[in-house]
């Protein structure tokens, strides 16, 4: 009882915390929206990602308190179904959302003699399109989950799929194969384009530095807004990748694993 009191109060905090945060910040970028159209598209993936984190932790992180304080069959099987798969499908979009913000940023910065210049957006509503088609293949892709039968937490011999639900292990291993393979490769698509990307702009950061520099004769300039905007973009990518495949991980090793390691559950 100890234990669950102790993650309770964890997962309640990390989930309130990130609900504040995530709102907070939704709510100033809905207030700031405006200014340029550079800004304007920025300003617009930002929210869409912010919004994703959103129901991530009301379909995720809400679920996981409750259980965590020791409350089971909480959920019944539509509910279970409805949360498994928003939280799914949001994971895919944020996945997505992020690497569109990454090749949004990589136009902008990009000369206007560059081929990527004229791909540019020139509002918002060339964004949109995009936006709505990761939330329709993210849907598809994850739609399995809701044919899926979720059976109470009480029947030892079923494996687990979350701690707050459980699936039945064959059922769920014969409907997943192909829309696994397609998460996979989304995942490495974007992945790769994230990766690719962000590559791109701290490459193009360090050679605007050392024109900076050469134009203006100096030799101490270690601290210009290139080389701090370069390590931003590998910290933040650096971080992203390794929660990500972190987090991919424990998933798999979770639904295909047979024991039920709840202490792995947790770091997750």
């Amino acid at each position: 009882m100890g234990l669950e009191l102790v993650t309770g109060l964890l997962f309640l905090f990390l989930t309130v915390f990130g609900l504040v945060g995530n709102i907070s910040v939704f709510v100033i970028y809905m207030c700031r929206f405006g200014g340029g159209t550079d800004k304007k598209s920025i300003q617009f993936i930002l929210m869409h990602v912010i919004f994703t984190n959103i129901v991530m932790l009301l379909s995720k992180g809400l679920p996981r308190t409750i259980a965590a304080f020791g409350l089971k069959n909480f959920l019944s099987d539509i509910t279970c179904k409805i949360i498994v798969y928003m939280s799914r499908v949001a994971r895919g979009f944020s996945i997505c959302t992020s690497s569109l913000l990454t090749i949004v940023q990589v136009i902008i910065i990009s000369p206007k003699a560059s081929g990527l210049y004229r791909f540019k957006p020139r509002s918002v509503w060339h964004i949109f399109p995009l936006l709505v088609f990761f939330w329709i293949v993210n849907s598809l892709i994850s739609i399995n989950l809701l044919y899926i039968h979720y059976v109470p937490m009480n029947t030892s011999q079923l494996s687990q799929s979350d701690n707050y639900c459980f699936f039945i292990q064959g059922k769920m291993k014969k409907e997943n194969d192909i829309p696994f393979t397609f998460m996979v490769l989304r995942d490495v698509l974007f992945q790769g384009i994230m990766g690719s990307t962000s590559g791109y702009m701290v490459l193009f950061l360090l050679k605007h530095h050392q024109r900076v520099l050469y134009l203006q004769n100096a030799k101490l300039l270690y601290t210009t807004p290139e080389i701090k905007a370069a390590k931003s973009v590998l910290l933040l990518m650096l971080c992203f990748l390794f929660f990500y495949w972190t987090d991919c991980f424990i998933s798999l090793h979770s639904n295909f694993s047979l024991e039920n390691y709840s202490i792995i559950l947790y770091i997750q």
